[in-house]
């Protein structure tokens, strides 16, 4: 019997019939609306017409990207953001450890940058940078987590000049590789914008930095990758998603060092529950049409 693709089939396991007639969600101030087409308006740009049996006309500044289920989602790349989470040397950097599946999420993050940078969606790197003011705030828990055999952890100094353990400006708190590089160029070009973040997720606390700049910058769609899966990245998007954000999935730019079953619980999940599920080779195609 040959394998199962899984890292494909895993968000079509239970797809939701298309709805008969178009059908409004949420409230006056925040709302979507799904056609029978497939299409699942997340603009906000207009509220549904009782009169209305197919989608308004897609306008300048609205981007429509093929999602998994059937369906493709429409958004204002203005709203949108791409949420890309510790891309780190420190979990992905082979000296630092084995992790060849968060490898193989570096081509698909670097293949979305430019259209979604051209059509306006501004690009954000959450990573872990910790002060030495937050070094002594940190729960229990999350200390022994990142500890081996009750030694090291935050803050520790690492060997080989990779400096110390998620501290901001620390080596090992850097880009990897190209990501680094690519970071700074969209810096330059005002696309991309680098947020420190000091739990597992980039949302954790009444004010995170990135609660704020999404707040500041009118973000309502948020596109995610990084690793791990399972991890700050699902801890991320399930805030995000608790606080009423668009949350969808990159699959193929997400991945993790869990047991098999950790990454296509996440990926059912996110588009079966939370939002939706889709590709970089759909972004890109999609980015690439307007």
């Amino acid at each position: 019997m040959p394998p199962v693709d899984t890292h494909h089939s895993i968000g079509d396991m239970a797809t939701r019939p298309p709805v008969n007639a178009p059908v409004e969600y949420g409230n006056a101030a925040s709302w979507w609306v799904e056609y029978p087409t497939g299409l699942v308006d997340l603009s906000r740009s207009k509220h549904l017409d009782d009169s209305a049996s197919i989608p308004p006309s897609l306008t300048p500044g609205q981007l429509e990207i093929p999602v998994n289920g059937g369906r493709t989602i429409r958004v204002d790349t203005k709203a949108t953001a791409l949420v890309i989470i510790d891309m780190q040397n420190f979990f992905l950097h082979p000296d630092m450890r084995a992790h060849p599946k968060g490898l193989a999420c570096v081509d698909p993050t670097l293949a979305v940058l430019p259209g979604l940078r051209a059509q306006g969606v501004k690009i954000l790197w959450v990573n872990w940078g910790l002060t030495d003011n937050e070094l002594q705030t940190i729960p229990p828990a999350l200390v022994r987590g990142f500890q081996k055999s009750g030694a090291g952890g935050f803050g520790a100094e690492l060997r080989g000049g990779w400096g110390r353990l998620l501290v901001r400006d620390a080596k090992n708190s850097a880009l990897y590789g190209s990501l680094q590089t690519e970071y700074e160029k969209g810096r330059e070009a005002g696309t991309d914008f680098w947020i420190h973040k000091n739990r597992m997720s980039g949302l954790w606390g009444y004010q995170s930095a990135l609660d704020l700049f999404l707040k500041e910058n009118g973000i309502k769609t948020l596109l995610f990758g990084g690793v791990n899966a399972d991890q700050c990245v699902l801890g991320t998007f399930i805030d995000a998603y608790y606080r009423g954000y668009d949350c969808i999935m990159v699959e193929d730019a997400t991945a993790t060092t869990s047991p098999e079953g950790g990454y296509e619980n996440v990926i059912y999940n996110s588009g079966n529950a939370y939002g939706f599920v889709t590709d970089s080779a759909r972004i890109a195609a999609a980015a690439s049409a307007h």
